[in-house]
C-alpha cells in the first residue's frame, strides 16, 4: 500500500519521500514503482518525471512536509509508534492508512489528536478511484476539508466516514473475502468460480479471493481479529486463512496465496 501511495503522489507532480528501513523491501517497492511508471509512458509518453527519493527511517525525513501518510500494517502498537515520530516531524496533515482500526486509538499518544485523520487508499492505489476518508469525533473540520482536497488533485472521490472498526468499506468487503474463504474451506466451489461469479455476476472489478491475495493474506488476519474484536465472530477468520499465513503463504509478495504468483 505505501509503494502505491507514494506512486500515485508522486504521478500528481508531488515531491515524495518514501520511508523502507528493509533494503529487500525497498527493492521490491523501486521495482513495482518502475513497472508501474513503464506502462504509464507507454499509455502516455508525455507524462512528466517522478520526484520520489527513499529514506531509511521517519525521523530523516524533512520537517513541515505538507502530508506523512502512515502506512505499516495493521497493529495498533506499531502504528502508533510510526504516527508518534511523524508527528514530531510537524507535517501540514498526518493520516493513517488504517482499515479497520479507529482513529481515536491511534491518535491517543500524539501531542495533537485533533490533526489526524484517516485515509484509506485501496489496492492497487494507482487503479482504485475511491479514498475513505474517516472522521473521529476529536478532529478538526480543516483536516477533513484537506483530505477532500487531497482526494481531488490525486483524482479520486472521497466518501467520508465515521470512526467505527471497520469503518465502512473494510466492514463490507472483510464479510465478503471471509465468507468466500468459508465457502472455499467447504468446497462449495474452487478459488477461481467464485471470483469469477462476483466479477460476471455482481460486476465486481476483482474477486474477492484474488483482491486478498493483493491485500496480503497476513493483512486480511489482522484486520479480521479486529474487527472479531469489535464487532462479533462473524468476523472470525476462517481456519483456511489462519494456516495459510502460517505457512507464510501471504499472497502475490509470497508468490502464493489463494493463487500462484510469478514473482521474478
Amino acid at each position: 500500500m505505501g509503494t502505491g501511495i507514494a506512486y500515485v503522489l508522486a504521478a500528481a507532480g508531488a515531491e515524495v519521500y518514501m520511508v523502507e528501513p528493509d533494503p529487500d523491501q525497498r527493492e521490491r517497492a523501486r521495482s513495482a514503482i518502475r513497472a508501474r511508471r513503464d506502462t504509464q509512458l507507454d499509455s502516455d509518453p508525455n507524462t512528466g518525471s517522478l520526484r520520489l527519493d527513499w529514506k531509511p527511517d521517519v525521523a530523516a525525513l524533512p520537517e513541515r512536509l505538507d502530508l506523512v501518510v502512515e502506512a505499516v500494517p495493521e497493529r495498533l502498537e506499531l502504528k502508533r509508534e510510526i504516527l508518534l515520530a511523524a508527528e514530531e516531524r510537524s507535517p501540514g496533515l498526518l493520516g493513517t492508512n488504517t482499515s479497520s482500526i479507529p482513529i481515536a486509538q491511534l491518535a491517543a499518544d500524539l501531542v495533537a489528536p485533533s490533526r489526524l485523520v484517516g485515509l484509506h487508499f485501496f489496492n492497487p492505489v494507482w487503479s482504485m478511484p475511491l479514498l475513505e476518508v474517516v472522521r473521529s469525533a476529536r478532529v478538526d473540520a480543516d483536516v477533513i476539508a484537506s483530505a477532500e482536497l487531497l482526494a481531488r488533485e490525486l483524482g479520486k472521490q472521497a466518501i467520508v466516514v465515521a470512526d467505527v472498526p471497520g469503518f465502512a468499506t473494510s466492514r463490507l468487503g472483510v464479510l465478503l473475502g471471509l465468507e468466500a474463504m468459508r465457502m472455499v474451506q467447504d468446497k462449495v466451489a474452487s478459488v477461481e468460480d467464485l471470483d469469477r461469479a462476483m466479477e460476471l455476476g455482481y460486476r465486481h472489478p476483482i474477486g474477492p479471493l484474488r483482491l486478498t491475495d493483493l491485500i496480503g493474506l497476513d493483512v486480511r488476519l489482522d484486520i479480521a481479529r479486529q474487527l472479531q474484536r469489535a464487532h462479533g465472530d462473524r468476523f472470525a477468520p476462517p481456519q483456511i486463512l489462519i494456516d495459510k499465513v502460517e505457512r507464510g503463504e501471504l499472497g502475490r509478495k509470497t508468490g502464493q496465496g489463494f493463487y500462484r504468483w510469478d514473482t521474478s
